[in-house]
Formats: C-alpha cells, structure tokens, sequence
C-alpha cells in the first residue's frame, strides 16, 4: 500500500512541475470495423467484418505535461461485436459498451501529431443478437444481458495525425460471451461453455476534435441563423 501511495504522489508531483502541462477536453465519433478469434468445442468458427458506426462517443481529457510527452482518460460509449458464419446459420452478436481507458501519447503536440497506446475497461450494459437461418431471421435484445461477460478489459495503441484523424487498434483480453451462461434461443438450449475463445478486436477510424471548438461553431451558426 505504501509503494502504490508512494507512486501515486511521485506521478502528482511530475504533473504539478511541468512547466508546459495543458489540460483540455476532445470529444469523438468512430467508425469501428471488427473482427474475432472464435472457437467453438475446440473448432475454428468461420466470421465476417463487423461495421459499425452507430452509436459512438467519446469525451476524453487530454493532460500535455509537455509537448512531446502526455496522458489521456475519458470515457466512451460504443457498439461493438461480431459476426458468426455457418453454411446456412448465421448469428450477428453485439452489445453498447461504456469504457474508461487510460493512455500516454508522445509525439508533438502542437503539430497536432503522435502515437498513444494504453490499456481500457468495458462495461457491457446491453446486448442484441440476430440469428439467420432458413431465410428467417429471429431478434433479442437484453439490458445487462447475462449472455455477455459484463466486464471486458483491452489494450489499445494508434495514430493521430494532423487535423485530428486518428486510426486505432485494440485487441479485448476476455471472451465477449459469458462462458458460464445457459438458455435458449428460438426454443433450442444452447451453452457458452463450448466456446473456448470469443475474443474481440478491430480498427477504428476517428475525428478527434477540441470541445471548446465544437462550442465555438455552434455558437458561430446559432449568431448567423438569429441574425438572417
């Protein structure tokens, strides 16, 4: 306890002496496409690209201690999942997540350019699933579902360029699925422990903007629309 105490203020006291710390907020959509490793009773599972757009945000507080060297954390909610595909069986798995990563980004700054990478926790609060089979396709959806694993953590590194595009990679260290879970779906039993592997991963495409811009503009058009 005292090492970690120790380490806490050591890391309060290098932000409070940097000469050059800036604090502010950025805010952020994605376009998330994904992928996943997927084993059932010991056997690969054939699955397809997942694209997803809706619903994404992120708000993030970015900390430049200097301008080669900084932190950020935040939080966000996205819809992640993945896509199973067997002859004529089809199943689309998905859940909204709430996330709170924690990175350190070095690069320069106020070239607008650099490299992060860190770790992130996943808070899996509703889940929907579609299954497509003989042409008939069946829904369902739960709120803080037992299906999945309600916590997921992940690591994740990317680039941001200028002008606030940014490309991201993460990779989920634990099953999307609860292995412990038992049900039915459309009347048949079905069992989560035959999946040896459910993991998650995919690449992001992102625009990361200032907040105080994005209150600026809508102050710039709520002037001209008040004024035509």
């Amino acid at each position: 306890m005292k090492k970690i105490l120790l380490v806490f203020s050591s890391f309060l006291l290098f932000i409070n002496t940097a000469k050059s710390q800036e604090v502010y907020p950025i805010s952020s959509g994605e376009f998330i496409f994904s992928f996943a490793d997927v084993e059932q009773n010991g056997q690969d599972i054939p699955t397809d690209m997942r694209f997803s757009l809706f619903f994404h945000y992120g708000q993030y507080w970015h900390f430049d201690l200097f301008n080669n060297l900084g932190f950020y954390t935040g939080g966000a909610i996205r819809n992640v999942g993945f896509i199973t595909d067997e002859d004529n069986y089809k199943v689309k798995r998905r859940s909204y997540t709430l996330g709170v990563p924690l990175a350190v980004k070095l690069g320069s700054f106020k070239d607008g350019i650099f490299l992060y990478g860190g770790a992130e926790y996943e808070l899996l609060f509703h889940y929907k699933q579609k299954i497509f089979t003989d042409g008939n396709k069946i829904k369902s959806k739960e709120w803080f579902s037992d299906r999945t694993n309600r916590l997921v953590p992940s690591v994740f590194a990317g680039i941001q360029f200028p002008g606030g595009i940014n490309i991201q990679f993460k990779y989920y260290l634990d099953n999307f699925l609860n292995p412990d879970y038992k049900g039915y779906d459309n009347g048949l039993p079905v069992d989560y422990s035959q999946y040896n592997k459910m993991q998650l991963y995919y690449i992001s495409v992102s625009k990361q903007i200032r907040t105080q811009q994005i209150k600026e503009k809508a102050k710039e058009n709520e002037y001209v629309v008040t004024n035509l």
